[in-house]
């Protein structure tokens, strides 16, 4: 079963739609050209469009100094007409990540890096796949997945994605696995929900999996001109997958967690703009 994004997407957009829409701005910093990023800003410029909400792109250069980009945060944050402030990551290697996130104030980040009262756009995904997707073995009980009885593995322990959401799974499963970048990742072979965000095309295969596992595969990165996920569907085939199962669902790349996590974040920038 492939998971569709975009579907459960739109369902929360048409939410948003039926709320008054923020009179403030929501701005992008992004630093360099890389394109998975830039990729994932035209999402984020489409689905701001179709809200009427006003987006800024801010773009700097590869290069671009610390103090630079610590500074156009500064001015956004005393800047009224800005309600919402996204430093789009990954950011260029000679830069100190978590001295530019922190800088970013609190009751404008969108994407929860700094803690706050909304939830990670990244957990607000794994909560919405998980409502809306209804294992086959479950369906005679006419039940949803429960993580309380999982063991869940997190490949990938990332400021956006790996962190925040293996903060919110303690104490909500049977076990919860927890893996980083250039972890041995085979212990997955036990977890019946597998959420990885490395950013590594192939990292995962259907061979690696448990019976009837859950996928939830936030990773994304260009491969031969095209954007790749962590697990490697292109292996799946209809029959295969009605022999062994493995998995029983997974999102794809692009079309999976992508387009959810977007709507997550506009999500958080209309609460965070609430009146």
């Amino acid at each position: 079963m492939i998971i569709d994004g975009k579907k459960i997407a739109q369902e929360i957009i048409e939410k948003l739609k039926n709320l008054p829409c923020p009179k403030k701005y929501l701005v992008a910093i992004l630093v360099g050209e890389n394109p998975a990023s830039i990729s994932f800003l035209k999402q984020k410029e489409k689905v701001a469009d179709e809200l009427g909400v006003k987006f800024k792109l801010t773009d700097l250069p590869e290069g671009a100094a610390e103090n630079t980009i610590i500074k156009t945060i500064s001015n956004l944050e005393h800047d009224n007409k800005c309600g919402g402030i996204i430093v789009q990551l990954p950011l260029p290697s000679h830069l100190n990540r978590e001295k530019i996130i922190s800088a970013i104030p609190k009751e404008k980040d969108v994407d929860v890096l700094n803690g706050g009262d909304v939830l990670p756009p990244a957990v607000g995904v794994v909560i919405k796949i998980i409502e809306n997707y209804l294992p086959a073995e479950a369906s005679a009980q006419a039940g949803k997945l429960k993580i309380e009885n999982c063991n869940v593995a997190v490949v990938g322990l990332g400021a956006l994605v790996g962190k925040p959401i293996s903060e919110w799974l303690k104490d909500k499963t049977k076990e919860l696995i927890l893996i980083n970048e250039g972890d041995d990742v085979s212990v997955i072979k036990n977890a019946d929900i597998v959420i990885s965000g490395v950013g590594k095309p192939n990292l995962i295969t259907p061979e690696m999996l448990k019976e009837n596992a859950l996928v939830i595969d936030f990773g994304y990165s260009m491969k031969d001109g095209k954007l790749s996920g962590d697990f490697d569907s292109s292996l799946l085939t209809p029959i295969r997958q009605l022999a062994d199962q493995v998995p029983s669902a997974y999102t794809p790349t692009p079309g999976g967690t992508g387009p959810v996590l977007v709507a997550q974040l506009f999500e958080n920038f209309y609460r965070l703009n609430a009146k």
